[in-house]
């Protein structure tokens, strides 16, 4: 390859005599400060013989040699080098490894989803919801994802690919696409010293260019919404830091809703002599697939001068149907820099021409004019670049953005056009990506400001361990890269007149939209209500207005019915889609038509599952007890008396405690269970609760006088049926697995107490009780298991073995984990909540590779289950509980969220986000 580069300013990647470069953030695990804690071993350090202590993260960082440290790299978060390589390589889990018992049990699930795999995929080509034969797999090499909610994302990975796409709603393309990536450029005296693509990779196109970064002088940092990359290039004196930042700001409703990026490059020249830098963007219009393949696409310059500020840049035009969109590469120009730009080259050629271009002079050639349009089967890509003088021992910043603009979709029964919710503020016509980008590049400066003021306090905290720190804020990429989408609500989408009049609905759909976001990106259903029942404390927290939105479609669609006969998997037995005043398991696949059809999930017939209505009243309660919306609670309770009423059939003797129906009729819908559970029957106690509680609220003497008496004889039978002396039983079977110690038997609990309840007048457990099963799922589904460093498996045996009697007792749920750690600290355990809960993220985080991509489950060898999943968002309930806790040592009231109108029940303690 020519460079025309001497060889003596070329650095050679060896590594040699490796040192561990340790940073605040990637020590091992903190000592834990806690001032209530009410049992005295649960204040002792976390170093002490017999804490956990996991691999420390400073694993991720062995492989650096480098001395740079990066512009303004904060201390908190998840930092690896580029070189580094994780040493565990895991595979999805399949039916290879389901026991010899358990798949005996599965043969005739196993071959009814083999037709309907079948039928789906060959004869109506289309993509499964879940596809059990066709696993997304492993690639570690993800980092934070670019875009708000709702408009799509594009992922870079950590070693700076661009490689996970979700432009058509809920739909991903996992592949990293060449051409797609920064150069910098190097000019001391009119003389190129240094060219060199900023990645590892070494692929077979584009050849003329210098790659092959050294990655052991290079290490990657997020925090998310922003993520930091730091080069020290070998022998240049020349440090590069590449800040990403996304607008991902709670309580806002516009700006957190656009589909943009920014990089701003930080370059500082460490050396006496000056020095001009290029960074050079270079992009392919496409992912270079099928959607590409039919030629017509197209790229041209634009420059936009608006309020005294001028971008430019390119426009890559894609107008492949059905979702056509433009993507915009873009450059802010100063008084101090230049912008220039190569409108079109091939990105599957060897790429000499632009290779050459920036060599000569670190600039473009910036040609007039649109492209041609491509032709059949042949890429089109194109470069923006951005060149600075820099002075000996200066510094300066280059600006790129990248946005992006498809405004109208269809999903993928195309029979329904949405726009989406950006659109309010720039417009449905397509022509967005200019001034999406002008907007990013002159805003993103107070974004910035704003996710500093909402991190800060937590990240100053020092009573908080640092894996916990980046595990609250990096698992928040979930909310805009789960398949997620915003969408607008035209008035004459609203024509039916709701049961129960729901006077709030329209205004609130009008304003805040519709939102949805996936089970997982392997599981594609939106709004999975059993799961979202543990991600939404993250929704509630951050963005309430949202979380209220999607509580009104979930009450629309509970009260319709879709009569239309399907066959179930799991059973064989053929059952309606839908029945009226029963709570939708999803609703709806993106590669259908959600919210006109719901429950595309087809494994059970949801509508006898146990826990989903009891999970939409605490919901309702939970999210009024944390906003003060008066009006929510009372379009909600003609929903929740519907919804309980249903319930009610499953309590089959009349004890006031409902019965499991011997199938896996809840969120473990792998899990059998029989009679009265820890599980259902705790959610049930609780929604019971929270019914007194309301009908209260509602002025509802009768309907509070009956669910009282209920309550009175439930939680009489679930004591008598269930409490063992040291916890709670799985359920009521002859099985032996009945005994079986399962991690989220607390879930009632956790609940009423995020709700203020649960204690005092208001206990529904006997708090002895509820510690008392605490410790000991601590004991043996903690510390018993993995060496007490992966988490809480979610069944154990009393005697100390994991519960094999299904295909999920004896794995990991990461959302889970983080409940029943919140769980923990409500009730005074809170280093052992916090020693429960790092198990997980280093499992997932440092030692699989699995970051920005956490699964719903691992085992304890060799497999994880279903990647990018929605559940691990409960850690914002671990947030919660430690902000109630404070509360109430403060004894004072917190600031409310200002979500409409205030009616809060007594000892009401609102969220303490800052709006």
């Amino acid at each position: 390859m020519e460079t025309s580069i001497p060889a003596s300013e070329q650095t050679s990647c060896g590594k040699e005599d490796p040192r561990v470069c340790c940073f605040e953030d990637t020590g091992g695990a903190e000592a834990v400060q806690v001032a209530d804690c009410e049992n005295p071993e649960d204040s002792r350090p976390q170093d002490e013989p017999g804490c956990c202590n996991p691999e420390n993260s400073g694993q991720l960082m062995a492989s650096y040699e480098g001395k740079a440290k990066g512009y303004l790299v904060p201390p908190f978060g998840w930092r690896i080098c580029l070189a580094h390589e994780f040493a565990e390589k895991r595979k999805p889990f399949d039916a290879n490894n389901i026991s010899l018992s358990n798949m005996i049990k599965l043969v005739g699930v196993g071959f009814r989803y083999f037709q309907w795999w079948y039928q789906k995929t060959r004869v109506e080509k289309k993509t499964p919801f879940i596809d059990m034969l066709n696993s997304v797999p492993l690639r570690q090499i993800y980092g934070c994802p670019l875009g708000g909610i709702g408009g799509g994302t594009i992922t870079r990975g950590w070693r700076g690919q661009f490689c996970r796409w979700q432009l058509n709603p809920g739909m991903y393309q996992h592949q990293t696409v060449i051409a797609d990536q920064f150069t910098v450029c190097l000019r001391r005296e009119g003389q190129t010293v240094y060219q060199q693509v900023l990645s590892l990779e070494r692929p077979s196109v584009l050849r003329s260019w210098n790659w092959g970064l050294c990655g052991f002088f290079a290490f990657y940092h997020a925090l998310y919404p922003r993520a930091w990359t730091v080069y020290q290039l070998p022998g240049q004196n020349v440090t590069l830091t590449c800040r990403q930042i996304t607008p991902i700001l709670p309580h806002d409703y516009q700006d957190s809703s656009l589909p943009v990026g920014v990089f701003v490059w930080d370059v500082e020249n460490e050396g006496d002599e000056a020095l001009d830098v290029s960074i050079m963007f270079t992009m392919r219009n496409g992912l270079g697939g099928r959607d590409d393949a039919p030629g017509g696409l197209w790229n041209e310059p634009f420059c936009l001068e608006r309020d005294g500020e001028t971008v430019q840049g390119l426009l890559l035009h894609h107008p492949t149907p059905p979702n056509p969109y433009t993507m915009a590469m873009a450059a802010r120009l100063t008084a101090d820099t230049t912008v220039t730009h190569i409108t079109a080259f091939d990105p599957d050629s060897t790429g000499q021409q632009v290779w050459q271009d920036l060599l000569q002079d670190g600039q473009l050639d910036s040609p007039a004019g649109r492209s041609t349009p491509s032709q059949k089967g042949v890429g089109i890509a194109g470069a923006v670049c951005v060149a600075a003088k820099l002075p000996p021992r200066g510094r300066c910043c280059l600006e790129f953005s990248l946005a992006w603009d498809m405004p109208r979709i269809v999903f993928g029964a195309k029979g329904q056009v949405y726009y989406r919710r950006y659109t309010r503020f720039f417009g449905q016509d397509g022509s967005a990506a200019p001034a999406l980008s002008h907007y990013a590049l002159c805003r993103y400066a107070d974004w910035e400001e704003r996710i500093s003021a909402w991190q800060s306090p937590i990240l100053e905290d020092r009573s908080l361990p640092a894996w916990y720190k980046s595990a609250l804020f990096n698992e928040l990429y979930f909310l805009a890269d789960g398949g997620t989408v915003w969408l607008e609500v035209p008035e004459d989408a609203l024509t039916e007149e709701p049961e129960g009049g729901m006077r709030q609905l329209r205004p609130m759909l009008r304003e805040y939209g519709r939102f949805g976001y996936l089970e997982g990106q392997e599981y594609r259903m939106y709004n999975t209500y059993d799961v979202h029942f543990y991600a939404s404390f993250a929704l509630i927290m951050l963005w309430p207005k949202l979380e209220l939105s999607l509580q009104y479609d979930m009450a629309l669609a509970t009260l319709k019915e879709d009569l239309t006969p399907r066959r179930y998997l799991m059973s064989g037995l053929t059952a309606p889609v839908k029945r009226r005043n029963v709570i939708p398991h999803d609703i709806g696949d993106p590669d259908d038509e959600p919210w006109l059809r719901v429950n595309a999930y087809v494994i059970h017939d949801t509508a006898d599952w146990k826990d989903l209505n009891l999970k939409f009243v605490l919901q309702v309660y939970r999210d009024y007890y944390l906003t003060g919306d008066q009006g929510f609670l009372r379009d909600m309770w003609p929903v929740c008396l519907a919804v309980m009423e249903s319930e009610m059939e499953f309590d089959k003797d009349h004890d006031g405690l409902i019965e499991n129906g011997g199938y896996a009729d809840q969120t473990y819908d792998g899990w059998v269970t029989t009679g009265p559970s820890a599980y259902c029957g705790g959610l049930w106690l609780a929604a019971v609760a929270v019914m007194v509680q309301m009908a209260t609220l509602c002025e509802a003497q009768d309907i509070q006088e009956k669910f009282s008496s209920i309550l009175s004889r439930g939680k009489e039978a679930y004591e008598r049926l269930l409490w063992n002396g040291r916890y709670y039983n799985y359920d009521s079977s002859s099985q032996p697995q009945s005994r079986s110690i399962m991690s989220d038997q607390c879930a009632g609990q956790w609940f009423l107490r995020a709700c203020g309840l649960g204690e005092g007048d208001t206990e529904v457990f006997p708090t002895p009780h509820v510690v008392r099963a605490l410790q000991t799922i601590f004991e043996f589904n903690v510390q018993a298991f993995a060496g007490g460093a992966m988490g809480a498996v979610n069944g154990m045996q009393p005697h100390g073995v994991p519960d094999t009697s299904s295909v999920q007792s004896d794995e990991v749920w990461v959302g889970v984990v983080y409940g029943l750690a919140a769980t923990m600290i409500q009730e005074g355990l809170t280093s052992k909540g916090f020693w429960t809960a790092e198990g997980c993220y280093r499992t997932v985080w440092e030692r699989l590779g699995l970051a920005f991509q956490t699964p719903e489950a691992y085992c304890q060898q060799r497999v994880f289950r279903s990647l990018a999943y929605m559940r691990p968002l409960s850690i914002w309930a671990m947030q919660l509980a430690l902000q109630q806790q404070q509360s109430r040592k403060a004894s004072r009231p917190v600031v409310e969220l200002n979500t409409g109108p205030k009616a809060r029940p007594k000892g009401a303690t609102a969220n303490l986000s800052p709006e």
